[in-house]
């Protein structure tokens, strides 16, 4: 059996998984430039290492409600295609080692959330944590309209 990792956070009540794959890194929250007329989801943008991020919150997108970024609070930042982007999530709780066939396809059952978003379900004991698949966050639309914003704010530098 093959055994895959998976980032385990939280979000609200809800516990996520992410393919570690996906994870380039996973940071403190920093300050950020909060940007006019974006969405209520992107947070704003944070210099890492030389390198303009644009960071979302994962609360919001998700639909659920906003809450201040504590000490527990992380940014998990991935590649999506050419951009790296970051995520806050309430808090990251592990990295976990989960067995190919304890990793399911996502249930049309599932409501509240994009299912989009999601990419499957993970048995862990008596719990599930639902994985999700940080680069599928963007539409397409949302994709190019982020990349076009950032070219703009790397011209105004």
């Amino acid at each position: 059996m093959a055994i895959r990792q998976f980032v385990k956070f939280v979000v609200g009540e809800q516990d996520f998984g992410v393919d570690i794959n996906l994870v380039r890194e996973i940071s403190k929250i920093q300050e950020m430039l909060k940007v006019p007329n974006t969405p209520p989801y992107i947070e704003g943008l944070m210099n890492l290492r030389g390198h303009v991020l644009t960071i979302f919150n994962l609360r919001k997108r998700l639909g659920m409600p906003d809450q201040a970024f504590d000490e527990n609070s992380k940014i998990i930042i991935v590649w999506h295609n050419d951009l790296q982007i970051g995520f806050t999530v309430d808090m990251v709780s592990e990295i976990m080692k989960v067995e190919d066939s304890d990793v399911e396809n996502t249930p049309p059952s599932i409501t509240g959330i994009d299912k989009r978003f999601l990419s499957g379900v993970i048995k862990s004991g008596d719990k599930m944590i639902l994985t999700l698949d940080l680069t599928k966050v963007l539409s397409s639309d949302e994709e190019k309209e982020l990349k076009t914003f950032i070219k703009k704010a790397k011209t105004k530098s």
